[in-house]
């Protein structure tokens, strides 16, 4: 039987809703209830539950960057107390959604929708959630791109050319700011650059990974179809989330 995750930091109403789906989809096993956005994160790369119900609002990351990490088959739903004109940004994109409070009569048509798409042969199409994703976190082009990045080490300062940047990765505390001969930390958040970058150059592939686009040298899929990312002047590969495949679908 199909596996769930629901992930929402409000535990009532979390186990309000696990209540509902255990009474319409008898046999429907859950994970453990994730509390906030990194254990979601965290359980659904561990665990690689078929279906995941996330809270759009929850500490740590929002049920939308949790989406957007996702690299396996997981479905997603939606927990959402946001108004209709969201709800009909989910409709037209094939995505489902639980509005907050959950009523049976709803939840029946996401358990029928998940399970026709159980039955088929492949997850929800990657364009279509990432469109999705797109419409409720526009990113607007800066007015003026940032050209460099200061980074410290020790009691010296280093300026990196933006251009000469591979890739940007967030790790614990800081981001890492990867050229090809050198390797720097910053603290500034990987949420906050991807607002200055142009984003003609550069472009998130991972909820913690943004990538220079002209650095690109080429894509692999490895046996579970998940698609990584050759560098030119680097030998670590990056991996692609399921959400950001669509952006190299022609190479």
């Amino acid at each position: 039987m199909p596996l769930a995750l629901i992930a929402d930091d409000e535990p009532a109403l979390a186990r309000h809703l696990q209540s509902q789906l255990a009474k319409l989809w008898p046999g429907l096993r859950f994970a453990p209830l994730a509390r906030n956005g990194v254990e979601a994160a965290e359980r659904i790369a561990g665990l690689r539950p078929d279906i995941a119900f996330l809270d759009i609002q929850m500490p740590g990351l929002t049920g939308l960057e949790v989406a957007q990490g996702i690299e396996g088959d997981t479905r997603v739903v939606f927990v959402t107390a946001y108004d209709e004109y969201a709800v009909q940004a989910f409709e037209q994109q094939a995505l489902d959604y639980v509005l907050k409070p959950v009523q049976a009569a709803r939840l029946q048509r996401t358990v029928d929708r998940l399970q026709q798409a159980l039955a088929g042969p492949s997850p929800f199409d990657d364009q279509r959630l990432a469109a999705a994703l797109q419409r409720l976190m526009p990113a607007a082009a800066p007015a003026v791109p940032l050209r460099w990045v200061r980074a410290g080490a020790g009691d010296q300062v280093h300026q990196v050319p933006v251009e000469s940047v591979l890739y940007f990765r967030a790790d614990d505390k800081y981001t890492v700011v990867q050229t090809a001969t050198a390797e720097h930390l910053i603290r500034t958040p990987i949420i906050e650059l991807a607002a200055q970058l142009d984003p003609q150059q550069f472009a998130q592939v991972h909820r913690s990974t943004i990538v220079n686009l002209a650095c690109v040298a080429g894509t692999r899929r490895d046996e579970a179809s998940r698609l990584f990312l050759r560098l030119h002047g680097h030998a670590k590969e990056l991996p692609v989330s399921r959400a950001y495949v669509h952006l190299f679908r022609a190479m």
